[in-house]
């Protein structure tokens, strides 16, 4: 264990949008800290969307956010020699990161030609509540159900 926790570390919000949330959106994007190209990528697809859906992309993206942001999970607790699935509680910072990984994520795995038209379909799909990365947040969310009655090991 630290003596001391980490200190949260704030992110700048990007030029285009003036949000914090689009910097950690893109910062997850980057592969070896190229930040210029991964940019490039998520403003290519937010303009995709606006041409697509003729509805401002940033608002499009951010209610595929809000459907891929689990509420619940669970977390491996060994009680007594065996291992339960305990349902818990998503933290707000932690909802976000995980809503942000399996967007990316499930985007890169799509079959489209460039990554910003994958990642324009997963946000699309997403933000009509289908696709790949709203599909694992149903999963987590039916686990959690399931091991309801785990959940007085909560800790």
């Amino acid at each position: 264990m630290r003596k001391t926790s980490a200190k949260k570390r704030f992110v700048e919000p990007d030029p285009k949008f003036r949000d914090e949330i689009v910097t950690k959106f893109i910062n997850n994007l980057m592969y070896d800290g190229k930040k210029s190209t991964a940019s490039q990528i998520f403003y290519l697809a937010v303009e995709n969307i606006e041409k697509k859906l003729s509805e401002p992309g940033i608002e499009v993206w951010r209610r595929a956010l809000n459907n891929v942001m689990p509420s619940v999970e669970v977390k491996s607790r060994r009680v007594g020699g065996s291992t339960f699935q305990v349902p818990v509680e998503v933290k707000p910072n932690r909802k976000q990161a995980l809503g942000m990984r399996w967007l990316i994520g499930y985007a890169r795995k799509r079959n489209e030609k460039t990554m910003t038209d994958k990642l324009a379909a997963e946000i699309i799909a997403a933000s009509k509540g289908e696709g790949a990365a709203v599909k694992k947040k149903e999963d987590t969310y039916r686990m959690a159900e399931a091991n309801k009655a785990f959940s007085h090991f909560r800790f």
